[in-house]
Order: structure tokens, then C-alpha cells, then sequence
């Protein structure tokens, strides 16, 4: 008789059984580096440079951005041409104006003053210097010297008069409003974020109180609130960038 031949075991083809598993650390090995098995569907997927997956999402705030962008400009066209809504702005202003006592009104709209507002941004400022963060007050420096250099102009330009003073001008938009939103809510960024409710509310008593003391009229403190969001919205995107930028360049 002949003897049956003995089957010899089946021998692994690195080439053809595991060629095609991406990332294995070697031939033969089906594992991948990242410890992920072969048919994983995502396994195909890479990381953005900050690690995340998927693609880099838009950066938030700027439909809000041009939201207030486009208030703002919509505001300011009714002004120049005294339309419709300028126009039920007066009529409401001047059932508003004393309708608290003018020393109370007087001391809400105080808090817009330079003399008020900015203290409370240079103190922040320093508190984050001392924390390390220059780059977070310089960022809030700059907010701040950006409301003169927008409403100085915005004013020569709509040259509206005062709901008390029709003989004056530059009452568009409201500088004291732009000032405390700016430094307060800068200042609360600086400090803790838990803050940011303050600086609303201080935002929000000194435009009530502009407007019931007779030194500004409603639109006026609208377009300052929608002109002071802008300057925050653009200077924190503007310190995102850059802290994003030396994140993937470190």
C-alpha cells in the first residue's frame, strides 16, 4: 500500500491576507496601531489637527453677529431719514422721559460715565495681568479704545438732536451705553463669567436710565447695544483665532 501523504498545515500569505488592513504595526499582524480592529467604519475617518473628529465647526456667534450688524444698520438708515420708526421713537421717548425721579434716573445713567466705567475695565485688566493673562487685556484694552473711534463718527454723521436739547446735536448713538456695555461685560470676562449677568444688568440700567432722564433717546441706546456687541463679538472671535493658531502651531 501507499502511504497517505501527510497534509502539511495552511502557511500565512502576509501579502494577500493582510495587506490590505491599514495601519497594522507589522505583516501578519491584524491589529491596528491605534488598537482599533480592521473593520471598524470610521476606521477610514482623520482627526482634525486639534485631535477632534470630523471637520473644524464654524466658529459660534456669527449669525448674532450679523444680526446686530444689520440692526444696527437698519436703525441708523431710519435716523437719517427720519422714517417711521424714528419717528414712533420720539413719540415714545417723550412719554418716558420723568417718569421716574430725575435723581434716580440721573444716577442709573451715571454708570456709562468714563469716570464710572473705566476703573472697573482697569481693574479687571490688572487682575488678569497678575493671573497671567495678557493677551485676554490687551484684547479687552482694545474693545475699549475701539467705542470712541465708531461713535464719534456715527455721531457727526447722523447729527440727531437730543430729546431735551433740539438745538443740539449728536445724540446718535448713545456713547455713555457703548462705554459701560464694553467695559462692563469686558470686566467680567476678565474676572469670571459668572459676572456676566452684572454686567447686563449695569448694561441695562444705564440705557433705562439715559432714556428716562431725557439724554438719549430709545434707538439711541438700541444701536449703542447693538454697536457694543459687535466690538465684543469681534474682539473675543479675534482672541479665539489667534489662541487657536498657537495651538496648532504648538
Amino acid at each position: 500500500m501507499r502511504e497517505t501523504p501527510r497534509a502539511e498545515p495552511p502557511q500565512p500569505r502576509p501579502h494577500r491576507a493582510f495587506a490590505h488592513t491599514a495601519g497594522a504595526s507589522c505583516p501578519g499582524t491584524p491589529h491596528r496601531s491605534d488598537g482599533r480592529t480592521p473593520h471598524t467604519p470610521r476606521g477610514g475617518r482623520q482627526p482634525d489637527p486639534l485631535g477632534r473628529p470630523g471637520t473644524t465647526p464654524p466658529v459660534p456667534g456669527r449669525p448674532a453677529l450679523f444680526t446686530a450688524l444689520v440692526a444696527l444698520a437698519v436703525v441708523t438708515w431710519q435716523v437719517l431719514v427720519h422714517g417711521p420708526l424714528a419717528r414712533l421713537d420720539e413719540r415714545v421717548s417723550r412719554s418716558l422721559v420723568d417718569a421716574v425721579p430725575r435723581p434716580l434716573s440721573e444716577l442709573a445713567s451715571d454708570l456709562g460715565n468714563l469716570t464710572v466705567a473705566l476703573p472697573v475695565l482697569v481693574c479687571a485688566t490688572a487682575y488678569a495681568v497678575w493671573r497671567g493673562r495678557r493677551r485676554d487685556a490687551l484684547f479687552a484694552g482694545l474693545a475699549m479704545a475701539a467705542v470712541p473711534l465708531l461713535v464719534v463718527p456715527l455721531k457727526e454723521w447722523t447729527a440727531r438732536p437730543g430729546p431735551l436739547e433740539p438745538w443740539a446735536e449728536g445724540y446718535f448713538p448713545s456713547g455713555h451705553t457703548a462705554t459701560a456695555m464694553v467695559a462692563y461685560f469686558g470686566a467680567a470676562f476678565l474676572v469670571s463669567r459668572r459676572l456676566l449677568p452684572v454686567a447686563a444688568a449695569l448694561t441695562a440700567v444705564t440705557g433705562t436710565g439715559l432714556v428716562l432722564r431725557g439724554y438719549h433717546w430709545p434707538l439711541d441706546v438700541v444701536a449703542s447695544g447693538c454697536l457694543g456687541f459687535l466690538i465684543l463679538g469681534v474682539s473675543s472671535g479675534r482672541l479665539r483665532s489667534v489662541r487657536s493658531t498657537r495651538r496648532s502651531s504648538g
